[in-house]
């Protein structure tokens, strides 16, 4: 970075800091404002990248004391000079802020100050006069923008069982290099859902923060109960005698004792009966049991039975189930 762009930018308001942040806050500024324009975090965006540049530019010089106080230094000078042209005559320019370093008095000796490679440039006079050359200098970090760089991430991928997912739980894993790591699962991971371990991935290569370790869970069904967000979904066979005439039934809940649930005369299949409070609990909140009446067809018939079945169909009003249905696709 060219050293006159120390007098053009102000790398306290690019990082949205104060001039008397701290090292910690200013590295905890940083690494946020890292993290959010990262170019692997915003592919193809040429203003994230841009800005990435930015952000890196101004704490290469801010996180380093020697630079920061020379920038602050420069800054201090430049704010309260004009720059004008030799000969011009004009009063407190740029000579005005240089001339008692080189000279002694104002107006003494000129000085020409060029950019580019030229010889005695604007970096000439600074370098000689800091000690360290071109300073404002970056070097590392994403594609030369400087500032450290990120380690990369590390996928993995962990199976649990069904009641695990539902009410957490803190699980022994082992890393790539054999290392066992824990990971807490929250109480009501979904199957697929992907947990972040923040700095557990590959160290930096520079310094920087290490990568992330990215977890995908699988979860194993389970042969009673389904998910339906936080609530718990359970099919509950019933008599055609119970759906028909009303009972008092028993349904499971999810690691406790069953419930009772009151099916109404008259209930159909499909019907969902509600338990408050008995789905999966987290901290964002508790849902329901839902217990999905299903009436059971009994596979085989007495004699007897089938006789009573066949009068009390013939008792039944003449009217056919499905003649709504066949009239809607009818359209």
């Amino acid at each position: 970075m060219a050293s006159q762009d120390w007098f053009d930018k102000d790398f306290y308001k690019v990082l949205g800091v104060s001039k008397d942040v701290s090292e910690a806050e200013l590295k905890k500024t940083y690494r946020k404002l890292a993290r959010k324009y990262h170019p692997d975090s915003n592919p193809g965006d040429p203003a994230a990248e841009a800005k990435f540049k930015e952000i890196s530019e101004a704490h290469s010089v801010l996180s380093d004391p020697e630079q920061r106080k020379e920038y602050d230094q420069v800054r201090a000078m430049g704010s309260g000079a004009r720059f004008t042209a030799p000969g011009s005559g004009g009063q407190g320019g740029f000579d005005d802020v240089f001339g008692g370093m080189f000279s002694g008095a104002q107006g003494g000796q000129r000085y020409t100050f060029q950019q580019g490679g030229g010889q005695g440039g604007f970096d000439d006079v600074f370098g000689g006069l800091f000690g360290n050359g071109r300073f404002g200098s970056t070097s590392g970090g994403f594609r030369g923008y400087g500032g450290p760089t990120r380690g990369n991430d590390v996928t993995a991928h962990t199976t649990i069982d069904f009641v695990t997912a539902t009410k957490g739980e803190t699980i022994s894993l082992q890393a790539g290099d054999g290392k066992p790591f824990k990971v807490k699962i929250p109480a009501g991971v979904a199957d697929g859902q992907k947990i972040k371990l923040r700095g557990k991935g590959q160290p930096s290569p520079d310094g920087g923060e290490p990568g992330d370790i990215v977890l995908t869970v699988t979860v194993r069904k389970h042969p009673v109960f389904e998910r339906d967000g936080l609530n718990l979904r359970v099919t509950v066979p019933v008599t055609f005698a119970e759906a028909a005439l009303g009972a008092t039934i028993e349904v499971p809940t999810l690691g406790g004792e069953p419930v009772k649930l009151r099916v109404a005369p008259g209930t159909p299949s499909g019907r969902v009966l509600r338990v408050k409070g008995r789905g999966v609990q987290t901290a964002k909140g508790t849902g329901d049991l839902l217990a999905v009446v299903q009436v059971a067809v009994p596979s085989h018939l007495s004699a007897e039975a089938k006789e009573a079945l066949e009068a009390f169909a013939e008792k039944l009003p003449d009217e056919n189930p499905r003649e709504d249905l066949l009239a809607k696709a009818r359209g």
